[in-house]
């Protein structure tokens, strides 16, 4: 078993966190940085690969804390490093619900088994 604060290097809060349960994730197609130059994503840890991969199809924080079998807290770190390297995306779940004129039903289900494994 590896400890939270290796997987994290050290650090005990994101450096963005505005991500809450149900911010929703997708891996961003054309990865870009802040200057707009592509990014490859390299030397990346087995966990951000694991997220990437997870989150091809959009998932909830929930849900990716509750598939890699890691903390919340932990998640959210990881998270916001992908978000920082534009490998990741997220948006907020009420653009959805507003966007469709109502709530995403299979979002919410899906937040719901997700909620349930944790």
């Amino acid at each position: 078993m590896v400890r939270p604060y290796t997987i994290t290097r050290g650090r005990t809060a994101p450096e963005r966190d505005d991500f809450t349960l149900i911010t929703v994730l997708t891996t961003a197609q054309d990865p870009r940085d802040g200057h707009g130059a592509a990014v490859h994503p390299g030397r990346l840890q087995p966990e951000h690969r694991m997220i990437l991969e997870r989150c091809r199809r959009p998932a909830a924080v929930a849900e990716v804390s509750a598939d890699l079998n890691l903390p919340v807290s932990v998640t959210k770190i990881l998270l916001a490093d992908l978000v920082a390297q534009g490998l990741l995306l997220a948006r907020a779940p009420l653009s959805v619900a507003r966007a469709s004129g109502g709530a995403d039903m299979g979002m919410l289900a899906a937040l719901r088994d997700g909620l349930g494994r944790l």
